[in-house]
């Protein structure tokens, strides 16, 4: 049965020393992971050069840092590389196959409550030279990103022999990230990390933000 915190009034104040002196430890479950690699590529290699051709068709324009999702200032302090923004409505089976492996990821290591797609894909290309500074893709200050973001993702379009450099780093310096072609990282959003300078060819890449309800 349910034992009463305490039975009697004189022992008020003797029971809650012992409770405040020996908290009780809450753990994770030990299947929870925060970084994810994709052990089977997400695209082959056709359908990655096809979201290339879909990225390169439409509008490009210079990354920006801060602001909302779509919208921000330049400053290439912190980042160089060029954008495009997919339609949902251009690449459909893209967001279907992108929402599917999210949410069995999700299942199986995140454990976030009712995540789905709630922003556009960012096609990415970072020239030779071309990096991004240590970030996080969720703001500790809510009313300059309102989007929810929950999950990060990064999926590598270019084969991997035609650039060097250009890592992914997580958590700190020198945590590298390898990734291949149609390959996938799904990290938490609050994760800082960065793309190191790009030091011969070009980076080409797919970056989508998962959500759900806030945080609470």
């Amino acid at each position: 049965g349910i034992q009463p915190y305490y039975s009697k009034r004189s022992n008020i104040m003797t029971n809650k020393f012992i409770y405040y002196n020996k908290p009780r430890m809450i753990t994770e479950p030990r299947w929870k992971s925060y970084i994810v690699q994709t052990t089977t590529p997400v695209f082959s290699p056709e359908q990655c050069q096809q979201i290339i051709n879909t990225g390169q068709s439409l509008p490009a324009k210079t990354a920006e840092v801060g602001g909302n999702v779509i919208g921000g200032e330049v400053d290439k302090n912190v980042r160089t590389s060029h954008i495009s923004w997919i339609p949902f409505d251009a690449l459909e089976p893209m967001y279907r196959k992108l929402e599917h492996v999210m949410h069995q990821t999700n299942q199986n290591h995140f454990g976030f409550e009712g995540m789905q797609l709630t922003e556009p894909a960012q096609y990415t290309e970072y020239p030779e030279g071309g990096y991004y500074q240590w970030h996080q893709d969720s703001n500790f200050e809510c009313a300059n990103e309102p989007p929810v973001r929950k999950i990060s993702m990064t999926l590598l379009l270019s084969h991997e022999s035609e650039f060097e450099g250009g890592e992914l780093e997580l958590i700190g310096p020198g945590k590298k990230a390898p990734i291949k072609q149609g390959h996938a990282i799904f990290f938490a959003s609050f994760i800082s990390h960065r793309v190191a300078p790009v030091t011969r060819g070009l980076r080409k890449s797919l970056v989508v933000w998962f959500g759900g309800p806030a945080l609470k």
